[in-house]
């Protein structure tokens, strides 16, 4: 059953979307997905690290988790705040400026001394990586109204890649050379990053700018919220789905790191390496909306990430149930969320950054809300409880995708 994603593409259609004039190739594409990878890895370098932090800067069990916390926090506001100037701005001297400015929270992040400056240092972090967002924007913008979900996808794939293998990354680096080296190499690649796509990127976007006043421009984001319903399930659905996700990715490496397994840093990034699977899942969820299968795969995927939580409850005693987990997780995730984009920038492309910003500040809201319950729930209860909390998240996702059409 094809759901709303042929409807959604016809109206985008109708409204003359039909793309820009600039010829999108397989290259720049993959110039997006390598961005939007680097960027949103500074989201998640911590993740393997925050025992080493936490040590390093004597934090409770608690505190280390708002490491995470701060980031996520930083990033949705990012994503209300600086997301819908994509469609306002230039979006290519948007991007460099916010690749800059990052460069520089990254730098403080790798020089702190004190727990008050990292985790300050770790929120404008987060606040500038969105930068992603405003890539997968630009990237839409740019493509065909029957590619889109292709391009969309292919973009996505960088952003798994990036986010799976920032935990290697990090924890390889963490262990060759201390974690403040992880947030230095960041900086030095970013830096790159800026130079780049300032001499690669289209100087114009697929849709003409907006003639909104900055105060104005917020005020719409909140407004297409209450317009269009498909946003608003698509915004639960990524909440939904990211808390589980950060469930997971939060909470991991705590029972890791401790009896019997006693993993290092980089063994426990180097379940990133597992993940990259869901990237596959990102290309091809990106071609079934185009063929209007959207409501199938979410069916689909929400079914295998509810199902991803039982070999993840025996993570203690088996690494091969963890890395069946993980894989079923990544999957269920990133076709979800290629979907909910694909579909909500269908909607109105001419808003395509602050429909992509919504969405993606309930992202926020579960990533952040899965690890500061994932963290604070291990202290407590165990791995055990952690997985339940996971599971009922992914659960009631399976739910509401059941019980209503989209």
């Amino acid at each position: 059953m094809p759901g709303n994603g042929e409807a959604v593409t016809r109206r985008t259609e109708a409204r003359g979307g039909e793309g820009s004039a600039y010829v999108l190739s397989r290259g720049v594409v993959v110039l997006f997905a390598v961005a939007c990878g680097a960027a949103v890895a500074n989201v998640y370098y911590s993740q393997p690290l925050l025992v080493t932090m936490g040590h390093d800067f004597a934090m409770s069990p608690a505190l280390v988790g708002s490491v995470v916390t701060l980031t996520h926090v930083g990033y949705g506001l990012g994503l209300f705040l600086l997301v819908p100037l994509g469609d306002l701005a230039d979006r290519r001297r948007l991007i460099v400026a916010q690749l800059l400015l990052l460069v520089m929270a990254l730098a403080v992040v790798a020089a702190a001394r004190t727990a008050a400056v990292l985790l300050v240092g770790m929120a404008a972090t987060g606040l500038l990586a969105v930068v992603t967002q405003t890539l997968v924007a630009f990237a839409a913008s740019l493509a065909p109204p029957a590619g889109r979900g292709r391009v969309v996808g292919l973009v996505t794939s960088g952003v798994v890649v990036g986010i799976l293998l920032a935990r290697t990354a990090s924890g390889l680096i963490a262990d060759l050379a201390g974690w403040r080296a992880v947030y230095l190499a960041s900086a030095a690649l970013t830096a790159l990053l800026a130079l780049v796509l300032y001499r690669v990127l289209p100087r114009h976007s697929g849709a003409p700018p907006t003639t909104l006043r900055y105060g104005q421009l917020l005020r719409s984001t909140i407004t297409l919220f209450a317009q269009e319903r498909l946003l608003r399930l698509r915004a639960l659905f990524g909440l939904l789905i990211f808390a589980a996700f950060s469930t997971l990715w939060s909470g991991v490496a705590l029972p890791l790191s401790e009896a019997p397994s006693f993993l290092s840093h980089g063994a426990i990034g180097a379940l990133g390496l597992v993940g990259v699977v869901g990237a596959l899942a990102a290309t091809v969820a990106g071609r079934l909306n185009d063929r209007g299968l959207s409501r199938w795969t979410t069916g689909m995927a929400l079914g295998l990430l509810t199902a991803s939580w039982l070999p993840l409850a025996f993570t203690r005693a088996s690494l091969w149930a963890l890395v069946v987990g993980v894989i079923l997780l990544d999957l269920a995730v990133q076709a979800v969320h290629v979907t909910n984009q694909t579909l909500i920038y269908a909607l109105r492309p001419d808003a395509g950054s602050r429909l992509i910003g919504g969405y993606m500040v309930f992202y926020s809201i579960g990533s952040a809300t899965g690890a500061l319950a994932a963290t604070s729930l291990y202290t407590v209860a165990g791995w055990g409880a952690v997985c339940v909390l996971g599971a009922a998240f992914s659960a009631l996702a399976l739910l509401v995708s059941t019980f209503t059409r989209d």
